[in-house]
């Protein structure tokens, strides 16, 4: 039976955690806004979600990453401290993105409105977290046009007609 379920507010955390703890092979990750996350780990700590990525690329996960704009200095300081992302993540940077996709393993999706930020997905407490909702599902038709909606991005489908190059740091075409 095919899974389709909505998820709003906290069920976002328990989810999306779920869903990166089982990657096997592939991880696609499309969010507009992309800070410094942490996220509880295994032993319930505080844990960088970028030393959660490291830990999926040592597992042999190939992992894309688009997002809108670049992260500030205290994500690109906690990135520099995981040396293994700087060739273990694809990276492609597109001002356009405004979709928040999370691709796991090519069979199950989320569809929804969090970004990779505290406030959406980490360890934010419930006063300061975000009211979010998505759709997580396994359906094949759901899970083939969202990757096929990050592929075109992925691959500068639509960067000739952007409009946007000017602001655009990683020009596919």
């Amino acid at each position: 039976m095919d899974i389709i379920r909505y998820v709003k507010n906290e069920e976002h955390y328990a989810l999306l955690m779920d869903q990166v703890n089982k990657v096997k092979h592939t991880l696609w990750i499309g969010t507009a806004d992309l800070k410094d996350l942490y996220v509880k780990s295994l032993s319930s700590t505080a844990t960088p979600f970028l030393q959660l990525l490291e830990e999926k690329v040592k597992e042999k996960v190939a992992i894309r990453l688009i997002h809108a704009k670049e992260p500030g200095t205290n994500f690109r300081a906690d990135f520099d401290k995981y040396p293994l992302l700087w060739t273990g993540v694809e990276r492609v940077l597109c001002p356009r993105v405004h979709f928040k996709i999370l691709v796991f393993d090519m069979q199950s999706v989320y569809i929804g409105s969090a970004n990779m930020t505290g406030a959406a997905f980490g360890m934010k407490s419930t006063k300061t977290r975000n009211f979010e909702a998505g759709i997580f599902t396994e359906v094949p038709e759901l899970v083939e046009s969202a990757v096929e909606q990050f592929d075109e991005v992925w691959m500068g489908k639509h960067c000739k007609g952007c409009g946007r190059k000017l602001f655009c740091g990683d020009k596919v075409v």
